[in-house]
């Protein structure tokens, strides 16, 4: 038997430091700001700027201070290492309030990562969550006035009351589960189309404990009861500001695995498959993309034999 890698999902260990001692120094944060090589990613309405080549795939293109479209909101990302890393480059990310700007060419965020270093990558996912938790948060949830950024874009504030508002996330679990001949529970959402598949998932809810969350989640979209369920990584997807934590589970010893069967809701197909099926899957199963969480579980699975 081949010992399991358990790689680390795309995203979940970051490439560059956040700095979130210049995000709450103003004259640190102007400093950066003004630096020379500082470098701007640039949002528009979830799509990202990019190098467009017909030879290459698509990368970021980071601009100048000078080269910005003017207008939009800059919120501080962290600091890169320079060239040969002798030093450090500070990293905004400008989210563009309008239309976008004749000659600049945006793609789709989710398109575009799969491409991406993982530098790169940590960069896009860290500056889409921001800049959406910004446009959710233009108001106060609590007085309906319009709140103001501070702290380089990690924190608004109501300024008539003071109360302030951080970045939020929404926990969600995703899990692969086992059965007694080692295979593996694959569903396809309603929304997908044919013959896509993927691990069962399904949102934290409030005061549920993330063990709570595998077992009802599993057992609501399949009606299978499942044992053990066992932590393995986590991974931040922006689309909007989820954080995926990954899990492990064996179906219950009294379970039979036939009884398995979708809630119609979410799930419209549910199927078991072995290392075989999957690796098979070109002419049978569409599985998730190579840059989730839920892949890099299953090819961790499918490494173990």
């Amino acid at each position: 038997m081949v010992k399991p890698h358990h790689s680390h999902p795309l995203f979940s260990l970051s490439q560059h430091n956040r700095d979130a001692a210049t995000r709450e120094d103003p004259q640190l944060l102007a400093g950066a700001h003004n630096h020379p090589d500082a470098r701007f990613l640039v949002l528009s309405r979830g799509r990202v700027l990019i190098v467009a080549s017909d030879m290459e795939p698509p990368a970021i293109k980071f601009l100048s201070a000078s080269q910005l479209p003017s207008e939009g909101e800059d919120f501080y990302l962290g600091r890169v290492a320079g060239a040969r890393g002798v030093r450090t480059i500070p990293v905004f990310v400008r989210a563009l309030d309008g239309e976008d700007s004749p000659g600049l060419i945006f793609a789709s965020a989710r398109d575009v990562m799969k491409h991406l270093s993982s530098e790169h990558s940590d960069l896009l996912v860290q500056a889409l969550a921001v800049a959406r938790w910004h446009e959710d948060y233009r108001f106060s949830p609590t007085t309906g006035r319009v709140t103001v950024t501070d702290h380089g874009g990690w924190m608004r504030y109501d300024p008539e009351s003071g109360e302030e508002f951080f970045p939020r996330i929404d926990p969600a679990v995703i899990v692969l589960v086992r059965d007694s001949n080692d295979r593996i529970l694959l569903g396809s959402n309603v929304l997908w189309e044919v013959e896509r598949y993927s691990l069962l998932a399904g949102f934290v809810e409030a005061g549920e404990s993330l063990e709570d969350a595998v077992l009802r989640e599993v057992f609501e979209e399949s009606g299978i009861r499942v044992v053990n369920p066992r932590y393995r990584a986590s991974q931040p997807w922006p689309f909007p500001r989820s954080l995926m934590l990954g899990f492990e589970a064996t179906i219950a010893p009294d379970q039979d695995p036939n009884d398995a069967v979708p809630d119609g809701k979410e799930i419209a197909e549910l199927r078991w498959v072995s290392r075989d099926d999957v690796r098979a899957i070109p002419a049978t199963i569409k599985l998730p993309g190579v840059s989730s969480i839920a892949r890099r579980l299953i090819d961790d699975w499918l490494a173990e034999a």
